[in-house]
């Protein structure tokens, strides 16, 4: 049905999102990002939503050459993944205006194929963009790649925990004023602030942070109250073990939020099917191990016991996500002065661990 919606409304699509691009005052507009890379992705679209299988090689490849060609004019690699996203919110507003019948799967397929066109433009222009820079520029280049390629992922998390919390709801087995409407609460303002401050990226440019008092109990409860969701959506089970109600920490919580989302999002989509994911709590010589587990079947390579950084490349079967997630969690646990490591049970799961300073506090802390 969405493929048969886009067909129809194809110029109405490319038209919409010219005017986004004309209103858009960061990074600055330009006719030319669209005139060529938004018909060709849209072709692309239907056929994949027609075939309903993954997105194929193309759409990537498409989209890399799009990433191309606006680079030789000057544009950066934000004004490429803004290009994707207008697409996707075009698609989406219109459905809503127009009540179309649109199917959660066709909606996943979209996501699905959005994702390879940001990975297939981000990937050609961040090589073309290393050829061209020299040695100090490359290093400050893929830095700046990796951050807006980090709010991007964070934006498609939120996104993609509000839908599961919207289809629960839209079964009417559940209030809206009950733990899944307060996710999908949660999540939208979760893309309120990123939207408003863009997590930020002249934060992010800085290499700064917003570090407070986190006190881990409630902090660790809406974390695990999406990934619940997430979990109960794909037959999985979740479990959170006790959280000392003393523990508390010092951190950027909108990162380390999107860090263990993040994590926990990857073992529900990993772990086998009817298994379990466990968010377990534990300290040891003055650090917090914040543990997520699987039972994704272990890690090839890797011995019984053994720690080691994360894979830099990790996709489900479906190729879903943009595979760089675990590298920004990385990011995102280093910058607040810890570690990521992964621990393996061969033929068993793999056990991701956010190793970080913890305060025993035995006071209430001021707000």
């Amino acid at each position: 049905m969405l493929a048969e919606f886009i067909s129809i409304n194809r110029d109405e699509i490319i038209e919409r999102c010219r005017a986004k691009v004309a209103n858009r005052s960061m990074p600055p507009p330009s006719k030319a990002e669209i005139d060529r890379g938004v018909p060709l992705f849209l072709n692309q679209l239907i056929e994949a939503l027609h075939s309903r299988h993954s997105p194929n090689a193309a759409i990537g490849e498409l989209a890399g050459e799009h990433g191309h060609d606006l680079l030789l004019q000057g544009f950066s690699v934000s004004q490429v993944v803004h290009d994707y996203g207008d697409v996707c919110q075009t698609i989406t507003e219109l459905a809503v205006e127009t009540e179309a019948p649109i199917s959660a799967d066709d909606f996943k397929t979209l996501n699905r194929c959005l994702d390879e066109a940001i990975a297939g433009a981000v990937t050609i222009y961040a090589g073309e963009s290393q050829e061209r820079a020299s040695a100090s520029q490359r290093e400050a280049t893929s830095r700046s790649n990796e951050r807006v390629s980090f709010l991007v992922h964070e934006l498609r998390n939120l996104v993609n925990t509000a839908l599961v919390a919207f289809e629960v709801l839209k079964t009417g087995n559940v209030g809206v004023s009950g733990s899944t409407g307060a996710v999908l609460q949660r999540s939208l303002l979760g893309l309120r602030n990123l939207i408003a401050h863009s997590l930020d990226e002249v934060r992010m440019s800085k290499g700064t942070l917003n570090p407070r008092r986190i006190e881990l109990p409630l902090f660790i409860s809406d974390v695990a109250a999406a990934a619940a969701l997430e979990a109960s959506a794909r037959g999985i089970t979740f479990s959170v073990g006790p959280i000392p109600e003393e523990l508390t920490i010092d951190a950027d919580p909108q990162i380390l939020a999107a860090v263990l989302g993040n994590l926990l999002q990857n073992a529900i989509k990993f772990t086998r099917p009817d298994t379990e994911v466990t968010l377990r709590l534990r300290t040891r010589d003055g650090r917090l191990l914040i543990e997520v587990g699987d039972e994704c079947g272990g890690l090839p390579g890797m011995a019984a016991g053994q720690e080691s950084p994360p894979p830099v490349d990790q996709r489900a079967a479906d190729r879903t996500g943009l595979g760089v997630g675990l590298a920004f969690s990385r990011w995102g646990v280093e910058s607040n002065g810890g570690r990521l490591y992964v621990r393996n049970v061969p033929d068993q799961g793999c056990t991701f661990v956010v190793d970080l300073p913890f305060i025993p506090s035995f006071t209430k802390v001021p707000a």
